[in-house]
């Protein structure tokens, strides 16, 4: 098990490697384009800006607290692009007949994918967001604690694989319409959108459905509860851990995918 774990990793950062050196073909461009994607990106922060210079907070939350729940939601998101592109992108390494030289390897077809499409572009959205995210807990009035500390990196780490299990089940669907499926949209792009705010601010039975049905709440809302000091449930900042059901969920369905794949041929 540990050598094969080894072996999935070495061949993981294999694959990154071969990015970064097809990416710096083209250093000038490759600038350019990260500097381009960090740059645009605060158009979203400027919308919360005037927003919250207008009313002054959100439902009682300062433009430090949203700036931080804003911040970390796009880093989420970033990295899940950076990371989980093979799966994002899947509907065309299925259409091309790509997935069919993929099966042929001895290697995890996860793992593959996974490696397939590394999105380091996506390097200047999540600079962005690390600046937004560092300059949103410089204004607010954060206790720092160990378990607040643990808090940060759930959340980041939690969201993150989220946002890759979404990539991952709109692929599982792949296997079967041989086109991205537009409707996973709302998982992943809607669930990016909509989570720039608490989503205690939408409601009470939006907060059920964030909650029970797309549990973007675990790495959003609850540890932002704990880490704000709105509640004293420490336990709060352990709730991106049940992220685990929804990648045991995604994974299930890539296996049965698996399972009914014809190949699409190229």
């Amino acid at each position: 098990m540990y050598t094969k774990l080894k072996a999935g990793i070495k061949l993981y950062l294999h694959y990154i490697a071969i990015s970064l050196r097809c990416s710096m073909q083209y250093k000038v461009s490759f600038i350019l384009m990260v500097t381009g994607r960090f740059l645009v990106s605060f158009n979203g922060i400027l919308g919360v800006y005037f927003m919250m210079s207008r009313f002054g907070h959100v439902q009682g939350y300062t433009f430090g607290e949203v700036l931080l729940c804003f911040s970390a939601i796009q880093m989420d998101f970033a990295l899940a692009e950076c990371i989980g592109g093979g799966f994002a992108m899947f509907s065309g390494i299925v259409r091309q007949g790509e997935f069919d030289r993929i099966l042929l390897r001895p290697h995890s077809a996860v793992l593959q994918v996974l490696g397939s499409k590394f999105r380091i572009d996506r390097i200047g959205l999540i600079l962005q967001a690390v600046v937004m995210f560092v300059y949103g807990i410089a204004i607010s009035s954060i206790v720092w604690t160990t378990g607040r500390v643990i808090t940060v990196v759930l959340m980041l780490v939690g969201g993150t694989a989220l946002f890759i299990g979404f990539f991952w089940l709109r692929a599982a669907f792949t296997f079967f319409t041989m086109e991205g499926v537009e409707a996973f949209n709302i998982l992943t792009y809607g669930a990016k959108e909509h989570g720039k705010y608490p989503v205690d601010i939408y409601g009470k039975k939006m907060l059920q459905v964030c909650t029970y049905i797309i549990p973007y709440t675990l790495i959003q809302y609850y540890p932002l509860q704990y880490l704000l000091g709105r509640t004293e449930r420490w336990y709060y900042g352990l709730y991106p851990f049940g992220i685990a059901g929804t990648m045991l969920v995604c994974y299930g369905a890539w296996k049965f995918g698996m399972r009914h794949y014809q190949s699409a041929g190229s």
